[in-house]
């Protein structure tokens, strides 16, 4: 089994997921790029190969229940274990803004099962790996407007009503610091990452900073020394409000 740092990354293919694989590659870690499409997943593959990464594919679809599990199964049979787990993989809700007036049902199902479930999957059945590893480091991906206190600070304008989407960041916020108290006891420290206004198709690229910017966060929590925070959530400028 190798001996080198190893990766993965969920929802890597493109955007802020891309960036944060390629970050953690330009510092030697060996990087599983999770993609449930194909093509876009080898093609991630083959550009961070080109730029001296040492990425591999993992077919990764977060909300399949056998997808998880063969991609763990994948990575226990190349690897051996795994250090660095980054959850990234989200989507948005059908419509945007999601109005808590006009969310169905089912179009909050959809959302949950993703930013929020497929996480707990994806967790769930790579901690055995993770816990093979000597300092093991989980970054779930949330997003500001996820955090009830800058939702409910007056002053902060974070757009309009949302039904489906902040909630679900909500939630992951709060599951992830459950993760945090069962695994206290544990090396593994466990951090969620706000990446802030990213430019990215979510947005129809209309944000204020890049993919790369908005990946340095999850970058560095990837990689916290032994002293580091865990449980905690944070944006570039530090940490974030609950």
């Amino acid at each position: 089994m190798s001996e080198t740092t190893i990766a993965l990354v969920t929802g890597a293919n493109k955007g802020i997921g891309y960036e944060i694989a390629a970050g953690l590659g330009a510092l030697g870690h060996r990087v599983g790029v999770g993609a449930r499409d194909a093509r876009r997943r080898e093609d991630a593959v083959a550009k961070l190969r080109a730029a001296g990464v040492d990425a591999f594919g993992v077919p990764l679809d977060v909300t399949d229940d056998a997808s998880v599990t063969d991609a763990a199964d994948l990575i226990n049979a190349r690897e051996g274990r795994l250090d660095i787990l980054v959850n990234n993989a989200g989507i948005l809700s059908d419509v945007w803004p999601d109005a808590p007036s006009s969310t169905t049902p089912d179009m909050m199902r959809r959302v949950l099962e993703t930013n929020v479930i497929g996480v707990v999957r994806v967790t769930n059945a790579l901690l055995p790996l993770l816990r093979r590893a000597p300092r093991p480091r989980i970054v779930n991906q949330s997003s500001h407007l996820g955090s009830l206190g800058l939702q409910t600070a007056p002053g902060v304008d974070l757009g309009g009503a949302s039904g489906a989407y902040s909630p679900s960041k909500t939630l992951l916020n709060a599951v992830t610091v459950q993760y945090a108290k069962e695994l206290s006891t544990t090396t593994i420290k466990i951090n969620i990452a706000c990446p802030g206004y990213v430019a990215t198709d979510f947005n129809a690229f209309e944000g204020t900073s890049t993919a790369a910017e908005g990946a340095a966060i999850a970058i560095r929590l990837a990689t916290l020394p032994d002293d580091g925070p865990t449980g905690q959530m944070f944006d570039a400028t530090g940490p974030v409000p609950w």
